[in-house]
């Protein structure tokens, strides 16, 4: 399908909708009436499934409010119409539960550096809808805000890592006190990169069309090609009802070549995803730099519809081919149809990052601002372990997460998976703890021994322990770092805590308000707006205001239900 059978299919929908918004005026309101129990329904149904089709298609919404103005059942009618066909899919994750320390005293999960979940939100937010909650993830919220500059490090010698903690209690219950621990990996100069070989793999099927879409990936693209260097090449491969390549491999020197190559993109036709996928890796194999960059970054909004759809067979061939040595990073586009549960699961198999694009701002911050990160990996498979000490914690929870919990097993395993950290990035950790003196969220058991007494000095200062394990990008064997986190990092109420502290709490507590956690349910979006702004601290790229506003409006979408 070109461009302009797909303009003209457009306009043909619209046209239907206009005779539809006309009959349904002159019939009155027989739709109003008959629809008054079935407009209260959701227009999803997570039950038995794990892929939610959800979010409806406001954008038409809008078109139908610039046509209908005196017939309101009419515009309720077209929303549904485009409600019911709508297919955008996110994965249902459970929240972690609370866990007692007499029991499970260490929790093992994989660091995750993604952060689509936050834009993808803020997408919702921005255009008046609440984002469902299977689209929140609050890890990928807390993980979004670069660190605080002059942040306190303590260097973990013989790692990429440095790390900072602190314990304060908690803003929404007064009996917990959260655990907050940042891992920063070293960043790396831009201009002692070692030289990069990227292949852009660019969804130009149909369901691309549109300025949130194929236009913004284009313009996100010129970003990244601003930045390279003569050392540095590019092709391009690109797909539709089938698969080509757009261009050659071609030095960053010769940026006209590669702009003029991203300005021919036109939507339209199927989503051969699959075999464009094998393209591009086949590109990406054929011109591998040794001891550089060999990165594949997909820009799409997930809709494979001819070839390889399944997200498990298109796991098995990423994993297959990450094995050579060639990374995979995921951007998602686009709203109605997006797959983000494809995007997501892809980018982890393939050891690369998932972001989500809404705007050129973003686009600005994923491959301009942080492309060490997204590009370069100094730590793969990377996993933390937390043991709490029974002497001073009764019980914990973690916060986020929940796609990346491990068997406490998997952390010594080398063959078990884990995420990727890229160079200067930082990932923050989240516990809600109740310490011993407070009343426990779990009653101890009745029949059941009690535990011996901590192989531990009575005198000793540790709330925790904290170990990291990983892989220099290019080994197959582990090491491991140590550090133990001590009490004296509480402070005695959340006012005194470090503004980043203050502000990490503020937005875990909105992703879990937007999850509808009931740890959440007697707080109100307006107490965590004010914990925000008045923990904002030095904010250059004027993230921390913007989420702010994010809070209000959630607030006052609140308010309308």
């Amino acid at each position: 399908m070109s461009k302009i059978k797909f303009q003209k299919k457009t306009l043909a929908q619209n046209f239907i909708l206009i005779l539809l918004s006309g009959i349904l005026t002159a019939c009155g309101n027989d739709y109003s009436e008959n629809s008054s129990q079935a407009s209260k329904k959701p227009a999803y149904n997570s039950e038995n499934s794990s892929n939610i089709l959800i979010e409806p298609n406001y954008r038409m919404g809008e078109f139908s409010d610039t046509l209908v103005t005196s017939n309101s059942s009419t515009q309720r009618f077209i929303n549904d119409i485009y409600i019911s066909s709508d297919t955008a899919q996110y994965k249902n994750y459970t929240d972690n539960s609370i866990k007692q320390v007499a029991n499970e005293p260490v929790s093992t999960f994989s660091l995750d550096m993604d952060t689509g979940s936050y834009a993808n939100s803020r997408r919702f937010l921005s255009q008046g809808r609440m984002p469902h909650p299977d689209a929140v993830r609050v890890e990928e919220f807390i993980n979004y805000f670069p660190s605080a500059p002059n942040e306190d490090l303590i260097p973990l010698v013989g790692s990429p890592f440095s790390v900072a903690y602190e314990l304060t209690p908690s803003p929404w219950n007064a009996d917990k006190v959260l655990l907050k621990v940042n891992i920063k990996a070293n960043d790396v100069n831009f201009k002692k990169l070692p030289p990069s070989n990227l292949t852009f793999l660019v969804d130009t099927s149909g369901s691309m069309y549109g300025p949130d879409r194929l236009e913004l990936l284009q313009k996100s693209l010129k970003l990244l090609v601003d930045k390279l260097r003569p050392e540095d090449k590019v092709a391009i491969v690109t797909y539709a009802g089938s698969e080509g390549v757009a261009l050659p491999p071609t030095s960053g020197r010769d940026k006209a070549k590669i702009l003029a190559a991203i300005d021919n993109f036109e939507a339209g036709g199927s989503t051969a995803g699959g075999a464009g996928l094998k393209l591009a890796y086949k590109m990406a194999e054929q011109n591998k730099v040794a001891n550089g960059i060999n990165r594949i970054l997909l820009a799409t909004d997930g809709d494979f519809n001819v070839g390889i759809r399944s997200t498990e067979e298109l796991k098995a061939f990423v994993i297959s081919e990450k094995e050579k040595g060639i990374t995979l990073s995921t951007l998602g586009f686009g709203d109605d149809n997006f797959n983000e549960q494809l995007m997501v699961q892809i980018a982890d198999a393939g050891n690369g990052n998932y972001s989500y694009i809404d705007s050129l701002k973003e686009a600005q911050k994923v491959l301009q601002e942080e492309m060490s990160a997204t590009l370069v990996t100094v730590a793969k498979d990377v996993k933390a372990q937390i043991e709490f000490n029974p002497q001073y914690v009764l019980d914990y929870r973690q916060i986020g997460y929940e796609k990346r919990q491990l068997k406490q097993e998997d952390f010594n395993n080398d063959k078990v998976d884990a995420g990727d950290i890229g160079a200067g990035k930082k990932t923050t950790v989240l516990y809600e703890l109740t310490l011993v003196g407070n009343t426990p969220s779990i009653d101890p058991l009745r029949y059941q021994a009690k535990k011996s007494e901590p192989n531990i000095s009575i005198n000793s200062n540790e709330i925790a322990f904290l170990k990291l394990r990983w892989k220099a990008p290019k080994d197959k064997k582990s090491n491991l770092v140590s550090l133990p986190l001590e009490k004296k990092a509480l402070v005695s109420n959340f006012d005194k805590a470090s503004s980043e502290t203050r502000f990490i709490a503020a937005v875990a507590a909105f992703g879990q308000k937007l999850r509808n956690n009931p740890e959440l349910s007697q707080t109100s979006y307006q107490q965590i707006a004010s914990w925000a702004n008045n923990a904002k601290g030095k904010d250059p790229h004027g993230y921390r205001s913007e989420f702010v506003q994010l809070v209000r409006k959630a607030a006052a979408l609140d308010d309308k239900k």
